[in-house]
């Protein structure tokens, strides 16, 4: 409840270490947000205003603002984002970021470097070896992919955006894909999931070099939880496609999606797909990573969702509508695959 009290405002000496882990940041902070051409623009200019805040709430209180910002791109100039606004950007330093927060701005995967062109490839030399200097080296969304394109993710933890989550683990088996966190951290390495989650990054970030009560000032002021609730997999109810549209992964999902309502035990899905109960669960994992049950539990999970969009509809009706049968189990459904309530979800997207 302490995020509800009276707190002093932003308790920030004029001079402190940075991170507890490094010891190695200084106020002030070097931010260097870094975006190439077709970025998103909430992946910069999100963290760039997190930081900015935390500027205000320091010099409001009559001391030192911890953060120098910057926003670079290759060659420098204006920068065009995929929303068509552009940005004024400083050429990507080539002197040593010593004890630096380096942020590298997501975009359409197909647009970031990759190695298959010679301005990309420059791009990811650049960021590799910026990366040996810093202190943090964050991606925002499919800024991950950035980062996993120089080399500096291979064994580490990682997300990304949820639409985007298969391609990352596809294309770089190596990594260790986390599917649900808003943002992961491994050593000095950060990555989030899409575009806003860069702002829960920023937030973490600031907790981390001026403590709990400074990065709270700092989302409130932003009107922002500053840990938001649940993971990223409560804005996506979508589910894995399957590799064989006339396979037994899309029979058995289109044999169950009106059953939903009805106990529906695996032998009887093994029944509708003409296979043995052994057979359907191989065939299941082969196409699509999937057991029969937990096939089940995501097609109710969606539906659920679904149903507490609507205007009108309870709790209590999409339980019964879903096959969860009382509240109480769609509760501990919705707890253990979307880390809300019900109730919560609800309230956010209906």
């Amino acid at each position: 409840m302490d995020e509800y009290l009276p707190m002093p405002r932003f308790p920030l000496p004029p001079v402190q270490t940075g991170t507890p882990e490094s010891g190695t940041l200084r106020f002030p902070i070097d931010v260097w947000i870094v975006v190439f051409p077709n970025f998103l623009l909430l992946d910069a200019t999100g963290p760039i205003q997190v930081f900015s805040t935390a500027n205000d709430e320091a010099t409001d209180a009559g001391l030192t603002a911890p953060y120098r910002i910057r926003l670079a791109a290759p060659g420098g100039g204006s920068v065009t984002s995929s929303a068509g606004v552009s940005v004024l950007t400083q050429a990507l330093p080539q002197r040593e970021l010593c004890g630096a927060t380096m942020i590298v701005a997501g975009g359409r995967v197909k647009d970031l470097p990759s190695r298959d062109t010679a301005a990309g490839r420059l791009s990811l030399q650049w960021v590799e070896r910026a990366s040996g200097t810093v202190a943090r080296c964050c991606g925002v969304c499919t800024g991950a992919f950035v980062l996993a394109r120089a080399g500096l993710l291979e064994g580490r933890r990682a997300v990304t955006h949820w639409q985007d989550l298969a391609e990352l683990r596809s294309r770089h088996p190596s990594l260790m894909v986390v599917d649900d966190a808003i943002h992961v951290k491994d050593d000095k390495f950060y990555t989030s999931a899409g575009i806003s989650a860069g702002m829960d990054l920023a937030l973490s970030l600031v907790e981390e070099d001026l403590g709990r009560q400074a990065a709270l000032a700092v989302a409130k002021r932003l009107v922002l939880f500053l840990k938001r609730p649940g993971g990223q997999r409560q804005f996506s109810s979508e589910l894995p496609s399957p590799s064989h549209e006339g396979g037994v992964y899309a029979r058995l999902t289109a044999w169950l999606r009106p059953r939903l309502k009805r106990q529906v035990r695996i032998e009887d899905m093994a029944a509708a797909c003409a296979l043995s109960v052994r057979t359907l669960h191989r065939k299941l994992r082969l196409e699509a990573d999937i057991t029969p049950a937990q096939l089940l539990a995501r097609l109710r999970m969606e539906n659920a969702c679904l149903m507490l969009e609507r205007p009108g509809m309870t709790v209590k009706q999409a339980a019964r509508e879903c096959g969860y049968t009382t509240e109480y189990n769609l509760r501990r459904a919705f707890t253990t695959q979307l880390g809300v309530l019900p109730s919560e979800y609800q309230s956010r997207f209906a």
